[in-house]
C-alpha cells in the first residue's frame, strides 16, 4: 500500500514537473498543463493511474483550502459591503444562464425536469479554475476579479438549494418532517458553532500554539482546523468550500492571518494542481468516442450560450470593455459542484445513468476548453482590442527652448510638475490614451505618440529643445529612444530614468551621464528615517546614508568596465560589500567615542 502511494506520488509530481513548465513556455497556462498531465497518465492515456474518483475527491480539498485563504483576505465588514454584488450579480448570472440553457433544452424536446436540473448544474462555474486564472494574471483586485469572485461565491451558496431541489423533482423518498427539522437545526447549530468558535475559541488556541514556538505544530493545527470544518460542513450537507470560506472570514482580522496563509499556501498550490490533474484523468473518452458529435455539440452549445450571457452581463457589472470577453471566458466552463448536482439527480432518478455520464464529460471538457479560450483571447482578441485603441499620433505644436518628457507615468509626472511650477516650457509625449485624457483635464499639455519615432521627435522640436527626459516604463523602449536621439539629435542633452542596475549600465553604454535609479534615492531616504526611528541622531543617520550613497556610486563606477564579465562582477561585488562593512565598522567606533557629545545636542555640522 505504501509502495503504491509513493509510486502514485512520483507519477503525479513527475507529470506536473514535465507538463506545466512546457505549457507555460508555450503560453498555454499552468491549468492546461495540469489537465494535459492528467490525460497523459490517466486511464485513457498511459494508464499509470487508475483510481481517478478517489484522487478527485481527495484533491477537492485544494479547493477547500483556496476558499479558506480567500476568506482570510476578507474581513466581515468587507464581505458585508460585497453583499449586493454577491447576491445581485451572482443571482443574475445563475438565473440568466439557467434560463438560456433550459430554454435551449426545452426547444430540443428534452423533459423539463432534466432540462432544469442540467441547466442549474451547468450554470455553475469552476471556482478552482477561475480563481487560479485570476491569480495567475494578477486580476484579483480588478473589477473583473471582483465581479468573478462575487459570482463564484454566490454559486457556492446556490449549489446547496440546487442539490436540495433534486429529490423534490425525482422519485427518491422525501425525508419526514421530523428529519427535516433535525437537519435544519443541525445546520443552524454548526454555523453558530463556527461563528462562536472562530471568535472565542480558535484564536486562544492559536495564541497558545504560537507561544510554543513550534512551527510544525502551528502548521498541523492550521490543516486540522480546515479539515475539521470541511467535515462538519459535509456532515450537515453543505459545501465544504463554503464552510472553509466562512471560517477564513472569521479569522480575517486575526493577528495570525498571515501565519496561516504562509503555512497553508504550499498545500493549497499542490492540491489545486492535483485537482486539475485529476480532472484531466477523469475525462471518459469512452463516452466521448461513443457519441462524439453529441458530446462536442453540447460542449460547444454550453460554451457559446454561457459565454454570450456572461459577456452581456459584464456590461452591467462594470467590467472594463477591454476585459469583458476575458471575464466571460474565465467563467464559461462547468464547475466542480455540477458533478455533485448530477450525481444527486442520477440517485433521485431525474437523470438516467447515460445522461449523467454525458453531462459529466461535457463539464470536464468545458474545463479543458477554458485555457484554450483564454489562449484564443490572448493571441487573437486582445491584440485586436489594442489595435482598435491605437489612434494616430497627435499633431504637436513646434516649440523652442523647451524640455521634452517622454513617458508621463508616476515618475515623469513628478518631474513635469516641478518644471511646470518653475515656468519651464514642456512638451510631454506618452502612449496611453486614457492617461493623456485624464492629464488634459488638469490642464497639462500631453501629446499621444510613440516617442521612439524620429518624425514625432522632430515635430516635438527635439532639434531645438533644451533637454530630453526619458521616463518611459519599458526598458527596451527607453533604450530605443536614446538610440534614436543619439543618431539624429546628437547635441540634445539626455537625462534618463534607470529601472535597475543593468538598465543603468545600458544607458551609460549609450553615453547618458545624468541617470537616476527610480527606487534608490527614495529607499535611501526611508532607510535614513528608519535609523532615526531606531534612536540614531539626525546627523548620524544623514552621514550613514551619505556614505552609503557615495560607496554605492563608487562601486557601480568600478564595476561598470567589467559588468559584462560575470565572474569579475561577482568578485568585485563581494569586495565592495567587504569594504562597506569595514567602513561602517570604523564609523561605529568613532560614533561610540563621540556619542556623549551628540546626546547633549552638540552635533557636528
Amino acid at each position: 500500500m505504501e509502495t503504491n502511494f509513493l509510486v502514485n506520488a512520483v507519477v503525479y509530481l513527475g507529470a506536473a514537473v514535465l507538463a506545466v513548465p512546457i505549457a507555460k513556455r508555450f503560453g498555454l497556462g499552468a491549468v492546461l498543463g495540469y489537465l494535459i498531465a492528467g490525460v497523459a497518465i490517466g486511464p485513457w492515456g498511459l494508464r499509470l493511474i487508475t483510481e481517478v474518483d478517489d484522487i478527485l475527491h481527495f484533491s477537492e480539498f485544494g479547493v477547500v483550502l483556496l476558499l479558506f485563504m480567500i476568506g482570510l483576505e476578507l474581513e466581515p465588514k468587507r464581505l458585508w459591503a460585497l453583499r449586493r454584488p454577491i447576491f445581485g450579480w451572482g443571482g443574475a448570472q445563475v438565473g440568466a444562464v439557467t434560463v438560456a440553457l433550459a430554454g435551449a433544452a426545452l426547444l430540443l424536446g428534452i423533459d423539463w425536469k432534466v432540462a432544469l436540473i442540467a441547466a442549474l448544474g451547468l450554470s455553475l462555474s469552476s471556482t478552482a479554475i477561475a480563481l487560479a486564472t485570476l491569480g495567475e494574471r494578477n486580476l484579483t483586485a480588478t473589477p473583473t476579479g471582483s465581479a468573478s469572485f462575487s459570482i463564484l461565491l454566490f454559486q457556492d451558496v446556490a449549489a446547496i438549494p440546487m442539490i436540495a431541489l433534486v429529490p423534490v423533482l425525482g422519485v427518491a423518498a422525501a425525508q419526514g418532517s421530523e428529519q427535516g427539522l433535525l437537519g435544519g437545526l443541525r445546520v443552524v447549530l454548526v454555523l453558530a458553532g463556527l461563528v462562536l468558535g472562530g471568535r472565542f475559541l480558535v484564536r486562544p488556541v492559536l495564541r497558545y500554539i504560537a507561544a510554543t514556538g513550534m512551527r510544525e505544530i502551528f502548521t498541523a493545527f492550521s490543516l486540522l482546523l480546515v479539515i475539521a470544518i470541511a467535515l462538519l460542513m459535509q456532515w450537515i450537507g453543505m459545501s465544504m468550500a463554503l464552510g472553509a470560506f466562512i471560517s477564513g472570514v472569521l479569522l480575517a482580522d486575526s493577528e495570525y492571518r498571515h501565519a496561516l496563509e504562509t503555512d497553508l499556501e504550499p498545500f493549497k498550490g499542490l492540491l489545486l494542481g492535483l485537482f486539475f490533474t485529476a480532472v484531466g484523468m477523469s475525462v471518459d473518452f469512452g463516452v466521448l468516442f461513443g457519441q462524439p458529435g453529441l458530446i462536442l455539440g453540447l460542449v460547444a452549445a454550453l460554451l457559446v450560450l454561457k459565454t454570450g450571457v456572461l459577456y452581456l452581463l459584464s456590461k452591467a457589472f462594470g467590467v472594463p470593455r477591454s476585459q469583458q470577453a476575458l471575464f466571460a471566458f474565465i467563467l464559461s466552463q462547468g464547475g466542480e459542484f455540477a458533478f455533485v448536482v448530477f450525481a444527486a439527480a442520477e440517485t433521485a432518478r431525474v437523470f438516467s445513468a447515460g445522461v449523467a455520464a454525458v453531462l459529466v464529460v461535457v463539464v470536464t471538457l468545458s474545463m479543458v476548453a477554458t485555457p484554450l479560450l483564454l489562449l484564443f483571447h490572448d493571441r487573437v482578441l486582445a491584440p485586436r482590442w489594442r489595435e482598435a485603441k491605437v489612434r494616430p499620433a497627435d499633431r504637436i505644436e513646434t516649440q523652442e527652448d523647451h524640455v521634452i518628457i517622454a513617458g508621463f507615468g508616476r515618475f515623469g509626472q513628478i518631474i513635469g510638475r516641478l518644471l511646470r511650477a518653475n515656468q519651464v516650457a514642456l512638451t510631454v509625449l506618452d502612449h496611453d490614451p486614457d492617461q493623456i485624457e485624464l492629464l488634459r483635464k488638469f490642464g497639462l499639455k500631453v501629446f499621444y505618440g510613440d516617442a521612439t519615432r524620429i518624425d514625432l521627435l522632430k515635430a516635438a522640436g527635439a532639434g531645438k529643445a533644451r533637454a530630453l527626459v526619458v521616463a518611459i516604463d519599458g526598458i527596451e523602449d527607453s533604450l530605443a529612444l536614446v538610440d534614436a536621439v543619439r543618431a539624429n539629435f546628437p547635441d540634445l542633452p539626455i537625462m534618463a530614468r534607470a529601472r535597475n542596475v543593468t538598465h543603468l549600465y545600458d544607458l551609460m553604454d549609450r553615453g547618458v551621464t545624468i541617470i537616476e535609479r527610480e527606487t534608490f534615492e527614495s529607499a535611501l531616504r526611508l532607510g535614513q528615517q528608519v535609523l532615526r526611528q531606531l534612536g540614531f541622531g539626525a546627523w548620524q543617520a544623514r552621514q550613514a546614508a551619505h556614505k552609503f550613497r557615495q560607496h554605492n556610486i563608487a562601486s557601480l563606477q568600478a564595476v561598470y568596465p567589467f559588468y559584462k564579465d560575470q565572474d569579475q562582477t561577482i568578485s568585485m561585488a563581494r569586495q565592495s560589500r567587504e569594504e562597506l562593512d569595514a567602513m561602517f565598522a570604523r564609523d561605529l567606533d568613532a560614533i561610540k567615542q563621540e556619542q556623549n557629545s551628540w546626546n547633549d545636542g552638540d552635533k557636528p555640522g
